[in-house]
């Protein structure tokens, strides 16, 4: 094993912890990062803020900010209850701005939610969205005429239901499916996306489309133009449609979570970072100095010292937490959950109830700075911090405030870290 002292080590490799990452690196620590495929790896690429409150009574929100407050007020032990907007305005601009600087260009309204389309044809209220399904928002908003493009072979799309879905408020959508320039049978996203970084595939696919543009403004495709420079890809079929194109997410596993995940694959090295992708921490100690960390198992296993840390591991699908048949434990430290008193709480009987489930808000209880509390309600180390998923309190998935609040607690347990140690 080698070893390496670090100002923090970052736990986890989703949202949580890949601004984790960047923000530290960006105010000038030494980072080292470990972590698995997790949540970003399966994102629509939207980056919600707060779309739906209280979830009981589903509530959709236009102003994400004024549904922050909301949310503050009724739920103060909420994580977003510990933020002020200015921190928050700042965390996702440089997020964003991050992404921008990879290829990645991110837009949306000034001061409301987007209304994106989904896979499947509902409308998803978000507060960023990739440039390339911008013009969506935009064709949504208009009723504008659309073309939807569905490809033969391609699963986790159908154009005829995001027409069956929206037809009554919005006659002028309809769709096609045509055969993609490249390939047949069985079609996979990111296979379509490497082959139309090609431009002589764009040019192909324009040949294809042309005949079923009628008086459409818009042209909608899956999310598959282009892997590392979408922007590009779509700039380009504008110019061989003459149509104002957009993207919309596939069902998940969507290009767009890869495309995210290479543009910090390819970025946070440049910024000093030390990645030890697709490893998860097998052995954590506090030390004299901090804390000492093995990620890996086997011959493969690396040596990890840090001064901090900065536990973004998500929940059940990222293994933050792990659940057995009596309680749910946190996976790395073994820090104290909050949960249920009783398994027979965690869930509702009714998958779909409106109350959701209890168990979706276990997790880690923080102090101001984001630090986790231990079974005597103080900070469980004086160094080490946590952000995104794994935080008590809320039900990131039915509140749609995942991605915004993973980056925004990831900025303040970076802030919090900076403050010392008391």
């Amino acid at each position: 094993m080698s070893g390496n002292t670090h100002d923090v080590m970052v736990i986890g490799a989703g949202f949580a912890g890949m601004a984790a990452a960047l923000f530290a690196a960006r105010a000038g620590l030494s980072v080292a990062q470990s972590g698995v495929t997790g949540g970003i790896d399966f994102s629509t690429g939207f980056i919600d803020l707060m779309g739906v409150h209280p979830v009981a009574e589903g509530i959709r929100w236009d102003d994400p900010w004024a549904a922050v407050e909301a949310v503050s007020k009724d739920c103060p032990k909420h994580p977003y209850a510990r933020m002020i907007r200015p921190d928050m305005e700042a965390a996702i601009g440089g997020f964003t701005d991050f992404l921008a600087s990879q290829g990645l260009d991110y837009t949306g309204h000034a001061d409301r939610n987007c209304r994106a389309l989904t896979p499947v044809g509902t409308v998803k209220r978000t507060w960023r969205v990739p440039r390339t399904a911008w013009k969506g928002v935009l064709a949504l908003e208009s009723a504008a005429p659309t073309l939807i493009v569905d490809f033969h072979g391609l699963k986790g799309f159908s154009g005829n239901q995001l027409v069956e879905m929206r037809k009554e408020t919005w006659p002028g959508l309809r769709t096609a499916r045509v055969t993609f320039p490249r390939g047949s049978g069985e079609l996979y996203p990111e296979h379509m996306a490497w082959a139309l970084a090609d431009p002589k595939y764009r040019e192909k696919l324009a040949e294809a489309v042309a005949p079923h543009l009628g008086d459409a403004e818009y042209l909608g495709f899956p999310a598959v133009l282009g892997l590392i420079d979408p922007g590009r890809v779509v700039d380009h079929l504008e110019e061989l449609t003459g149509r104002q194109v957009f993207e919309i997410p596939t069902i998940p596993p969507s290009i767009a979570g890869p495309r995210l995940r290479g543009a910090f694959d390819r970025g946070l090295p440049g910024l000093g970072v030390r990645t030890l992708s697709q490893a998860t921490v097998t052995e954590a100690e506090t030390v004299e100095d901090g804390f000492r960390f093995v990620v890996g198992r086997g011959g493969g296993r690396t040596e990890v010292r840090a001064k901090a840390a900065i536990l973004a591991t998500g929940r059940f699908f990222g293994k933050g937490l792990i659940a057995d048949r009596h309680a749910i434990r946190e996976a790395v430290f073994d820090l104290p959950v909050v949960q249920p008193k009783t398994r027979e709480q965690w869930h509702n009987k009714e998958f779909f109830h409106t109350d959701g489930h209890a168990a979706n808000a276990s997790g880690l209880e923080v102090d101001d700075r984001f630090r986790p509390l231990g079974r005597d309600g103080r900070p469980a180390h004086k160094r080490l911090f946590a952000a995104g998923a794994i935080l008590a309190h809320q039900d990131w998935m039915r509140m749609k405030c995942g991605a915004g609040l993973a980056i925004t607690s990831a900025w303040r347990a970076v802030q919090g870290l900076m403050q010392g140690v008391d």
